[in-house]
Order: C-alpha cells, then sequence, then structure tokens
C-alpha cells in the first residue's frame, strides 16, 4: 500500500532580461563552521530516521535514527541506494515519483510503506524525500526521512474495525457485508473465462422468529444477549459448512437479521444444506440470562452465478424470500424461485395500475344467469367485473380483487360495479316493460362494509337510477357476514330496511351457522359449488350422497327460516334435477350461460325453455 503527496510547485529561476536579480531571496548569508556543528550535531542526534542522499540515489549520510530502524551500522549504509532501503523500488508509480525528485523535476515525494523494524517487527512508515536547498538553483542532495506511523495506523485500523463491525455481536456489520459482497462479484474469477465458468454466489439471509416477543418480555439487555448467543450458532453453523469450499461471512444486518454469504458457492445444494443446518441449530433452546428461550429462522435463500446478478438483484430475490418463509409458515427455509418471483412481480404491477385503472375506464362487467329451478326462466342475473388490462388482457376478478380488498381500492371500484350493474338492469328493465324484471346481484367485499358508507351509496346509486330496491341483491361471503357484530351488521340491516336483498355468497365453506344466519336480515343463500359438484354422475363420476343428503338439510333448514336457496355451479342436467327435486330455488352455472355481454343477457329475458 503506497500513496505520494506533492508539495508545492518549486520556484521559478529568473529568466534574462527580465530585470536585476532578487537579490533579497538569491543570496542568503551561508552558515559559519559553529552553525554547520549544530546542524550536523542535531541531524546525527535526531529521533526521526533520515539520511541525506545524493543524486544518484545513494546514501551519504544517514543518522543513527535511521541505522537503529534497520538494525545496522549507520556506516554501513553509506553508499547503498536508498530505494532499497525503504521499498521505493516496490511499485512502479512510486519509483518513478522517486526519481523525479532526484531529477528536480517533482518537489516532493510523501509514501507510505510497510518495512520490517530491526527487532523482527512490522512496521508502517511513512517516507518523504525533499530536495536539501532551493531546487531553483539546483540543489545536489535531497533529504529522506522515515517516520513509524504504526500506532497512527493501528488506530486507524482500530477505528474501520469498529466502524465495520457490530457491536452487540460482534459481526461484521451492514456496511462491511455489502462491500464484501461487491468485492466477490467484482473478483476476476467472477465472470469466468472460455478456460473455466464463471463463479457462483450463494446468500442465506434470515430473519429470528419470535425474536420481538423475548426483546418487548424480557427487556433489550436480554435480547442483546439473545442475539450474541444467535451469532455464535450462525458462526459455528457458516465455519462448519466453509471447511469445505473456503471461509463465509456471516454479517448482522440490522435488528434481528442476519446474512450469510457463500462467496464460492458449490451449487444450490450447499446453501440448502447450510439453511437446513441454521433452521436446526437455532430451534435449540438458548440459556439466557437465566432465561430457556425458544426461537426459530426463517431463512431466505438465493444461489446464482456471479456473471447474472449484481448486489442489488441478489438483496432483491434474497428479501422476497424471506418473505415467502415468512408467509409459508416461518421457521423454515425458502429457496428463490423465478416462477414465484414473476407471479410476484406480475401482482405488484397489477396493485401499482389499479387505481387509476379504475379512472382510466379499463374494467367491464359480465352478467351470469340465474335461473328457476322449476322453469328454468331467468329471473336474475350476477354482475360479474373484468379488468381489461392493456399489458396483461382480460383478468378475472380473482386475479384483481384480493389486491383491490388490500390496498383499499375495493371502495372506489365497488362503487362503480354497483352503479353500472344498476344501470343496466335499469336499461333492461325499460326495453323489455312486458316482462318481468331482472333483478341485479352485486358482490361487496366486507372492506366496503367497513371502509365505506355503503347505505347512502346505494341510496344514491338507487336513485340516480330508478331501480326498485328489491331488484337490488347484494351478495356477500359468509366469513364475512357472520360473526361480524358492531357496523357491519348495522348496514346491513339498513339495506334491509330499504327493500336491499341480503345474499350469502359461497355458502358451507365458512362458520355454516343456521342459527346465528337466523338473526341476520339475510333472504338468500347461495350454496357453494363444491356441494353440487358432488352431485356429477357423468363421466364415469358417482354423485356423493353424502353432498346430496347435506344440501337437502340446509335447503329444508334455509326454507323454514324464509329464505331461497340458488345452487352455484350447475353444469350438468342431472345435478339441475337432483337440486330441483330437493327444492333449491335457482341456479346459475355453464348449464344455462356462462358471464356473457349485457347484449346477450337481452336476448334470454322473458325466453322459456323448448317444451318436451
Amino acid at each position: 500500500m503506497s500513496g505520494t503527496d506533492e508539495g508545492p510547485t518549486p520556484r521559478a529561476g529568473t529568466s534574462p532580461g527580465s530585470g536585476p536579480p532578487d537579490v533579497t531571496q538569491r543570496d542568503h548569508p551561508r552558515p559559519g563552521l559553529p552553525e554547520l556543528r549544530d546542524y550536523r550535531a542535531a541531524f546525527a542526534a535526531a529521533a526521526l530516521p533520515m539520511a541525506v542522499v545524493d543524486l544518484r540515489g545513494q546514501v551519504v549520510t544517514p543518522n543513527d535514527a535511521l541505522g537503529g530502524l534497520l538494525g545496522r551500522d549507520p556506516a554501513a549504509l553509506t553508499g547503498q541506494p536508498a530505494a532499497d532501503l525503504v521499498g521505493l523500488s516496490s511499485d512502479g508509480p512510486t519509483w518513478r515519483a522517486y526519481n523525479e525528485v532526484l531529477r528536480g523535476t517533482r518537489p516532493r515525494l510523501r509514501c507510505t510503506r510497510r518495512l520490517k523494524h530491526a527487532d523482527g517487527r512490522p512496521l508502517w512508515a511513512e517516507v518523504t524525500v525533499v530536495p536539501m536547498g532551493d531546487p531553483a538553483d539546483g540543489a545536489e542532495r535531497v533529504l529522506l526521512s522515515v517516520a513509524d506511523i504504526s500506532d497512527r495506523r493501528e488506530l486507524r485500523e482500530r477505528l474501520r474495525h469498529l466502524r465495520m463491525h457490530d457491536p452487540v455481536t460482534r459481526l461484521p456489520n451492514r456496511t462491511l457485508f455489502f462491500e464484501r459482497l461487491a468485492s466477490a462479484l467484482e473478483a476476476p474469477d467472477a465472470a469466468g473465462t472460455p478456460e473455466a465458468p464463471p463463479g457462483r454466489i450463494g446468500l442465506c439471509y434470515l430473519d429470528i422468529d419470535g425474536f420481538k416477543a423475548v426483546n418487548d418480555t424480557l427487556g433489550h439487555r436480554t435480547g442483546d444477549r439473545l442475539l450474541a448467543a444467535v451469532a455464535a450458532r450462525l458462526t459455528d453453523c457458516a465455519e462448519a459448512d466453509g471447511h469445505r469450499t473456503g471461509g463465509h461471512l456471516v454479517a448482522r444486518l440490522g435488528g434481528d437479521e442476519f446474512a450469510i454469504l457463500v462467496e464460492k458457492s458449490s451449487g444450490t445444494h450447499q446453501l440448502t444444506e447450510l439453511a437446513r443446518s441454521v433452521c436446526a441449530a437455532l430451534q435449540r433452546p438458548f440459556e439466557v440470562s437465566g432465561h430457556r428461550l425458544s426461537v426459530s429462522a426463517s431463512i431466505g435463500v438465493v444461489e446464482r452465478s456471479s456473471a447474472d446478478t449484481s448486489a442489488t438483484a441478489l438483496m432483491q430475490a434474497a428479501d422476497t424470500t424471506l418473505y415467502w418463509a415468512k408467509a409459508d409458515g416461518r421457521a423454515r427455509w425458502t429457496l428463490f424461485d423465478p416462477e414465484r418471483n414473476a407471479h410476484r412481480m406480475t401482482r405488484q404491477a397489477l396493485s401499482s395500475t389499479l387505481r387509476p385503472a379504475v379512472d382510466r375506464g379499463e374494467f367491464t362487467l359480465e352478467y351470469q344467469p340465474l335461473v328457476g329451478m322449476a322453469d328454468e326462466v331467468v329471473r336474475g342475473v350476477e354482475a360479474l367485473v373484468r379488468w381489461n388490462h392493456p399489458r396483461f388482457g382480460l383478468l378475472a376478478p380473482s386475479r384483481f380483487v384480493p389486491i383491490a380488498e388490500e390496498d383499499g381500492t375495493i371502495v372506489q371500484l365497488g362503487r362503480w360495479v354497483l352503479r353500472t350493474a344498476c344501470l343496466q338492469a335499469r336499461r333492461w328493465q325499460l326495453e323489455h316493460p312486458e316482462d318481468p324484471a331482472l333483478f341485479i346481484s352485486v358482490n361487496i367485499a366486507v372492506r366496503q362494509l367497513r371502509d365505506s358508507d355503503l347505505v347512502a351509496d346505494v341510496a344514491e346509486v338507487l336513485a340516480e337510477t330508478g331501480l326498485e330496491p328489491g331488484l337490488l341483491q347484494l351478495e356477500l361471503t359468509e366469513s364475512a357476514v357472520m360473526g361480524s357484530p358492531g357496523r357491519p351488521l348495522r348496514v346491513l340491516e339498513a339495506l334491509s330496511d330499504m327493500g336491499v336483498r341480503i345474499a350469502i355468497d359461497d355458502f358451507g365453506t365458512g362458520y355454516s351457522n343456521l342459527a346465528y344466519l337466523s338473526r341476520l336480515p339475510v333472504s338468500v343463500l347461495k350454496l357453494d359449488g363444491s356441494f353440487v359438484r358432488g352431485f356429477r354422475h357423468e363421466g364415469g363420476a358417482h354423485p356423493s350422497p353424502a353432498d346430496e343428503t347435506i344440501v337437502e338439510a340446509m335447503v329444508q333448514l334455509a326454507h323454514r327460516l324464509g329464505l331461497t336457496v340458488t345452487a352455484e355451479c350447475v353444469e350438468t342436467s342431472g345435478q339441475a334435477e337432483r337440486l330441483r327435486r330437493i327444492g333449491c330455488d335457482t341456479g346459475q352455472g355453464w348449464l344455462y350461460s356462462r358471464a356473457v355481454a349485457p347484449e346477450r343477457i337481452a336476448e334470454l329475458i322473458g325466453a322459456r325453455p323448448p317444451e318436451g
């Protein structure tokens, strides 16, 4: 390691014809003999190692301190090449700078060199070379000085260590981790050569499950000791695995997050084995401050070619995979899956464009008929929203409704669906005045009950469109309705008082609490399609007697409570016949029609099935 430092630019000499010479600067009085003796005595006795060097680079006069530093008799140093004594010829830039000082074209050289002391210990020295006398007068010698800066260097290294390490666990911290990661990705063998494939890199990114509970209940001091104990086990796991392929870096990235960097990975198997050993090690109880503590780790595992990634991409993949491990149940490791990540990226893209898509009019409605089981006449339709995404095409509700419920966009989207569906239902009514009006069924998310004034929204839409309240049916899932006291229940009661029908969708998959159901303002049950599928007997499938018994019992109980029953997912005539026999009121499914554009529904209004 070396560095050079230039002093001020040498003063140029006086050119001919430029005027009288500056006597005050050139004609300094020379020191007398007593003064010279004093200078020489001071030079010889100085604690700073020094030597006078001629312009050929040979030592003319060394002082005693330089001899002591190098462990040689000062007289024996006379005539020796100064550059060899203090390592100035060890690298090209320093060697060239040194020769420029000797030639008088450079005012100073200062560099750092690692030398060996006479007692055998290494030392760091700051070597300075400057001309003796005025360079403008053509100095014939230079002064070499060697300052021992080992203490300063050691202090700097100690400060760097403190800056690069975590005080709680003594592990490398985030700064050092990213420095090592960048170095690993920039290493000469990372990109590979025609003769050798690119190197591989791996990362185990982990989070301690249950650590916050320890901090909150036992305090930060116990939490810090637990972190130190976790760090020790991680180090043991890394060292045990690193014996095979080289050392691994274990770092604390902050809080309860740790990382194990495998700079020369042998493949995915090595990383998954390491993650498995870490999970097992951390599941063993810890004895900390008199407490027996149990924690676990969720680990995201990423392994790939060094040439095909960057520090940012690697960390993003690791962070995503750690999230998967936690979402999958914690106390486990999960390997990065490009296909799963692509799905996540698609979901993220949908989330970022969902809200403006409502304003841009990218959504549309299709309608699926609800048919009377007794006469197969269309009684109503269910409005089903679709998203005409400019990039992903026509998307079903399952692709975007969960996202809308998470970020609250469902309130804005739900208002649009409600208004559009009611407008369409009223249009059909006006266009077919001689036929019974169809009711319109609209799905409502539980967040709309809680985060919006649904009663006011419904009243406004009914007033705006002129649709009768009895022709509007609002569907909510069973899990959203059951056990929802307070505001959601009051909203449903207010809507029912307006004359709006309330239906429970997917009934039979949640609480199925008919006793509680009797106290709700519900008028329709929609049986989940999983029960109806058990009625099939076509294509070699055998109907399920248990499903038929359950459905029949639910239909009878619903009718005694004054509720009507709709069967979902009716796909065959055999299913329809059995549902008709046990008393289902209406059916919905591909047997009758898929979800279609409003023009197709208009063709079905008033239509009756052919007799026979």
